[in-house]
């Protein structure tokens, strides 16, 4: 048996919850306990109360709450070293961005399961929260679009004349790209896409946006369906094909990113200043730094006349949904981790070798340890 905690998320902005009370009774079920933090689902619309119908505890001390779990679930790591010395952490952990909870979580022997290491595998589809919360990105991405334009989306033919349509052109045809086209399309703009992994264009075109091509040589996608990072030729000849699109687009939608490193630039200032003025750009790698040049995160700003988004956790921005998706990720996680209150870990399984970062006071996922040690660290 297992006592799970759900703790209130304290990072800036962040709405979601790592549990919603619907999934609890599963939990349940298989004889472990839940106890929350009071307060802790207010934020996506879960009060305390739906909790304790169904069947969890609620606690308002939060360094008890800590030392009694075994596991807890959170959206984003503690800032602190309140998890109690040999429990297990499940939820976002960026270990590579967060060295100082890093070093917390080996010093105090926590079991680390991160959310981003879910291996892109059919069987892992799940517990997939990386895709889940870009699905969520590129939904929300669109409708930050839409407030910024000054103009509508779709064609109108009205007594007093026709309005075009709006032209959107998203980057990176990944889920969040994906879902950025299906709603730009369902609100009536002309959508076009680009993708460095040419097998993308059959999606993209199953959802009614024009595919942009360029002459690819290079393989550019990992085995786990992934981007990979684009040699200096390459982001030169793709750039030079989109800066002949720049001056005919409305929105522009940036996706892409290589897990783990820093985003790729595709659009330079002189690429902004050839955009029609009041266009807009919503930069979904703002976080890992940016697919424009000008973006700033967690910022909207103008610059030559173009109003530029760093979108920033999106996801927190629909708690409802988002907290959905996400705790069925991490319940999926959990029932595999613990499938009975008597099992343990089963640590040769792909999935759960993938996800855990830390173990017994080392770091056990080889392409952490990797990238530390490229790194210097």
């Amino acid at each position: 048996m297992a006592r799970i905690a759900i703790p209130k998320e304290t990072s800036a902005g962040e709405t979601r919850v790592a549990l919603i009370p619907a999934l609890v009774p599963s939990i349940l079920k298989d004889k472990h306990e839940v106890t929350m933090e009071s307060g802790a689902g207010a934020p996506s619309s879960h009060p305390d109360e739906e909790y304790v119908k169904s069947g969890a505890r609620i606690v308002k001390d939060t360094a008890s709450l800590y030392k009694e779990a075994d596991v807890v679930f959170k959206v984003q790591p503690p800032k602190t070293d309140i998890l109690r010395e040999g429990s297990t952490y499940i939820g976002f952990f960026a270990p590579l961005a967060n060295p100082d909870i890093l070093q917390t979580f080996l010093q105090r022997k926590i079991t680390a399961f991160s959310m981003e290491y879910i291996p892109r595998i059919t069987r892992a589809q799940s517990m997939d929260a990386l895709s889940s919360m870009a699905t969520v990105s590129g939904y929300k991405a669109v409708l930050l679009a839409t407030e910024k334009l000054g103009k509508m989306f779709p064609l109108l033919m009205t007594a007093a004349g026709t309005v075009p349509p709006a032209t959107v052109l998203i980057l990176g045809a990944g889920v969040a790209g994906l879902q950025a086209i299906a709603t730009a399309k369902r609100l009536g703009a002309r959508v076009e896409a680009f993708d460095v992994r040419a097998a993308v264009k059959e999606q993209v075109k199953s959802l009614g946006a024009t595919f942009l091509e360029m002459e690819i040589a290079e393989n550019l996608e990992t085995a786990g369906g992934y981007a990979k990072e684009q040699s200096a030729d390459f982001l030169k000849k793709q750039m030079e094909m989109l800066s002949g699109r720049m001056p005919k687009v409305n929105v522009i939608i940036t996706t892409a990113q290589v897990f783990g490193k820093r985003a790729p630039t595709l659009i330079t200032e002189d690429m902004v200043k050839s955009m029609q003025p009041g266009s807009v750009i919503v930069d979904l790698a703002a976080e890992q730094g940016g697919n424009c040049a000008l973006t700033e995160p967690g910022k909207t700003v103008v610059k030559h006349g173009v109003i530029i988004v760093g979108a920033v956790n999106l996801p927190a921005t629909i708690p409802v949904d988002a907290s959905l998706m996400y705790s069925k990720n991490v319940a999926n996680l959990f029932k595999l981790l613990y499938p009975n209150a008597d099992a343990t870990p089963d640590f040769n399984d792909e999935i759960i070798k993938g996800a855990c970062i830390t173990r017994n006071g080392e770091i056990v996922n080889e392409g952490v340890r990797a990238a530390l040690k490229q790194g210097g660290n």
